[in-house]
């Protein structure tokens, strides 16, 4: 795909890894809405990168159709769509305080999986109205997973099971949309470095750096923006799930 005279649509776009999607999208001549909840941070990072902010909750119907509304009357219709908007927990299925609570297994699944679903479906038909580059291709969706969705670790079941839905069914939507020339494919990250790792102590983030095999450190938010610039580039590369882990293997905790 060529960047010129295209739009993007980043789920989750104000902070983290979608921020610097955002952001890197944006040094590419792309026009680029945000789609977040974080309004505050989404309209400083929206302004600073030349975009527009729309506040989404991506697991709603409504929200979504409201803000891709806004995103096509500002920027035209979207080429791509990043989905980084997601949520964890740490729950395990029987644990000290009792069973998992049904409605925070429910809520992750909802955000994760369903929002992730709902955003590829109703950003999808809008890309079908672009006229074809190359080969025919009307637009390229990216999904964010975790090596959780293979790895998952204790207190992770409502985490691993959304993101491994969000594995599983890129192959199948790439296939649906192989019709109508938009790609999909799936990264999933590693540890990387985000505004919930910032919270943590200083050697609970040194004692995650140091599973990873090579290099021994967090991901950084760039390096999946690179990623996901690649798969925008690389028209031959769709329904696929690719790791960006630095060969980490999560271990049961």
């Amino acid at each position: 795909m060529k960047f010129s005279g295209t739009s993007a649509i980043v789920t989750g776009g104000a902070s983290g890894l979608g921020g610097a999607t955002a952001a890197a999208l944006a040094r590419e001549g792309v026009k680029v809405a945000i789609w977040d909840l974080q309004e505050d941070k989404g309209e400083a990072h929206a302004k600073e990168i030349g975009g527009v902010f729309c506040k989404t909750n991506v697991a709603d119907e409504d929200s979504v159709k409201a803000a891709l509304e806004k995103s096509v009357a500002a920027n035209g219709s979207p080429w791509i769509l990043v989905n980084c908007a997601g949520i964890g927990t740490a729950e395990k299925t029987v644990g000290k305080n009792g069973v998992h609570r049904l409605d925070h297994f429910k809520r992750v699944i909802e955000i994760n999986l369903v929002g992730t679903f709902n955003c590829i479906r109703l950003v999808a038909a809008e890309m079908e109205k672009n006229d074809p580059q190359a080969d025919g291709e009307r637009g390229v969706i990216i999904n964010t997973a975790s090596v959780a969705a293979f790895d998952g670790q204790i207190g992770q079941a409502a985490y691993s099971a959304s993101k491994g839905g969000v594995v599983g069914m890129t192959l199948p939507i790439a296939r649906d949309l192989m019709n109508i020339g938009v790609r999909v494919n799936t990264i999933a990250p590693g540890i990387f470095w985000t505004p919930m790792m910032a919270g943590m102590d200083q050697k609970v983030q040194d004692a995650l750096a140091a599973m990873v095999p090579f290099p021994k450190r967090l991901g950084k938010p760039e390096e999946y923006a690179s990623l996901a610039l690649e798969i925008c580039r690389n028209t031959m590369m769709n329904g696929e799930t690719i790791r960006l882990d630095g060969a980490i293997r999560m271990q049961p905790r």
